[in-house]
């Protein structure tokens, strides 16, 4: 075979290899559109039409792991409110909703990670779901305050913060529970509002923690969206008593706007 007819096997190998994936990506509509799937399921009750992966794909509710088939995604539930965030770099989506009817009602904060850099494909549904009896849990109420939020997207890029502000905003919030100066390290709106399950406090400077726990707030996982100015955390409440939660932070025009916590204390 001519030398040339072997460059060009080569090459034509070499791309066969390649091409699958540079095909593969994660996009901000891929993920948007992963989060909408998850809210149908959620609405029907019925996870099949949910693109998980093959392999290696894990259901985790309330900080553990459990068969999706018996979680809240096999209750239908009728959503009254529901909103998604992306984050094309971890490759992962941060969906709440808020379910006020039936005999049980919830308030329901999910990240949803993809595999491979394909927003096509589900390797895990991390959700954290309060329902009835948890802390200062009222659907109703939440719904009401957050259905007055504002949630477009900041359209200068200019004006959106960074990926580590963003970062160092979540991790001061769950921080002020061990550490007295952590609350001066959040840069606080005068007009922001925080939403702890259905306690309302304006501004969210107002009476915060200053230290007083040994136990410091684990297993954070963080979804990180710049064009929205926001930041939801999973993680562990250890400070209050290992307690599955959500934290979400926004942050406008360089000052935290709004704050929201689900907590789900095992009652």
């Amino acid at each position: 075979m001519p030398w040339w007819m072997q460059r060009r096997h080569i090459f034509i190998g070499t791309l066969a290899i390649l091409l699958p994936t540079a095909a593969a990506q994660c996009t901000r509509e891929g993920l948007l559109l992963a989060a909408d799937t998850y809210i149908a399921a959620q609405t029907s009750g019925n996870i099949a039409s949910l693109p998980l992966a093959t392999t290696n794909f894990t259901y985790q509710e309330n900080n553990k792991k459990v068969d999706i088939k018996t979680g809240i995604l096999s209750q239908p539930l009728k959503i009254d409110l529901n909103r998604s965030t992306a984050d094309t770099v971890a490759c992962a989506s941060y969906t709440m909703f808020i379910s006020t009817t039936g005999s049980q009602p919830h308030v329901v904060a999910t990240q949803i990670r993809h595999i491979d850099n394909d927003s096509s494909s589900i390797a895990l549904i991390d959700t954290i779901a309060a329902t009835t009896g948890d802390l200062f849990f009222n659907a109703a109420q939440t719904l009401n305050y957050i259905r007055q939020e504002n949630w477009t997207t900041i359209e200068d890029a200019s004006q959106r913060p960074s990926r580590d502000i963003l970062r160092r905003a979540g991790d001061a919030y769950l921080d002020m529970w061990t550490n007295a100066t952590a609350a001066d390290a959040i840069p606080w709106g005068t007009d922001c509002e925080r939403v702890e399950g259905s306690m309302l406090t304006r501004p969210c400077g107002g009476q915060l923690p200053r230290g007083g726990s040994t136990k410091p707030n684990g297993s954070r996982r963080y979804v990180i969206d710049e064009t929205m100015g926001s930041v939801d955390v999973l993680c562990a409440f250890d400070s209050l008593g290992n307690y599955p939660d959500s934290h979400e932070i926004r942050i406008v025009a360089g000052k935290v706007k709004y704050v929201h916590t689900i907590t789900v204390d095992g009652n």
